[in-house]
C-alpha cells in the first residue's frame, strides 16, 4: 500500500501574504519550517530574525499575529484558509 493514498490533503496557509501549503493538523511552526520559513519574529536588536526554539510555547520565540492576536506559532495547529503575520521589531517590546 503506498503512504501517498493515506495522507491527507493539504490546507492552504498564509503568512506575511504568501501562500503556501501545510499539513493537516502540523503547528504553523512546522508548516513554515518545512516551507523554508525558520524565522517569524524580527529582533528588535542587530542580529537574526528569530523562529521556533522549544517548541512548547514556552519561549514564546514564534509569536505570529493571528486574528489580531499574538499566539506562539508552534502551539498553532494549521487549518485551511489560515493567515497569520510575523512580529516585527517595533511589535517587540
Amino acid at each position: 500500500m503506498s503512504r501517498t493514498a493515506d495522507t491527507p490533503a493539504p490546507v492552504r496557509i498564509t503568512f506575511d501574504g504568501r501562500d503556501y501549503d501545510a499539513r493537516p493538523g502540523e503547528s504553523l511552526a512546522a508548516a513554515l519550517l518545512r516551507a523554508g520559513v525558520p524565522a517569524t519574529t524580527q529582533r528588535h536588536a542587530p542580529g537574526p530574525a528569530r523562529g521556533a526554539f522549544c517548541w512548547m510555547g514556552w519561549c514564546q520565540e514564534c509569536r505570529v499575529r493571528h486574528r489580531g492576536r499574538w499566539v506562539e506559532a508552534c502551539r498553532l495547529t494549521v487549518y485551511d484558509g489560515l493567515t497569520a503575520e510575523a512580529r516585527r521589531a517595533a511589535d517587540v517590546r
